[in-house]
């Protein structure tokens, strides 16, 4: 077996495993498993501290850093697009397809 038939079996066997990391969402109207990594964009926000200072007091910006299976999610969404998830709007501010695991960053601004 390749080590890309290993990446894709732990993909569907250990990542996205409902009973170890992953918890069902709804992604743009579609039910599926995926990993909401709030630790992971806390870092990323660490690096990127120029994007608080463009919003006016009151208005913040609400980040999330989700990771999906390509194939429950489709094709890869495109930066500045609107996705919904578990009904609440967002836009796609970043994705990568890092070997058939999306990650997905998403922002929208809050009050």
């Amino acid at each position: 077996m390749s080590f890309k038939e290993l990446v894709e079996q732990d993909n569907k066997t250990v990542f996205m495993n409902l009973d170890e990391f992953a918890d069902t969402h709804v992604i743009g109207g579609k039910e599926m498993p995926c990993i909401i990594d709030n630790n992971e964009m806390i870092d990323r926000e660490k690096r990127y501290q120029y994007k608080r200072s463009l919003y006016a007091d009151g208005v913040y910006l609400k980040e999330v850093l989700l990771y999906v299976k390509a194939e429950d999610f489709g094709p890869l969404p495109a930066v500045g697009r609107l996705l919904t998830l578990d009904k609440k709007s967002y836009i796609v501010s970043d994705a990568i397809d890092e070997g058939g695991i999306y990650s997905i960053s998403l922002e929208a601004n809050k009050t």
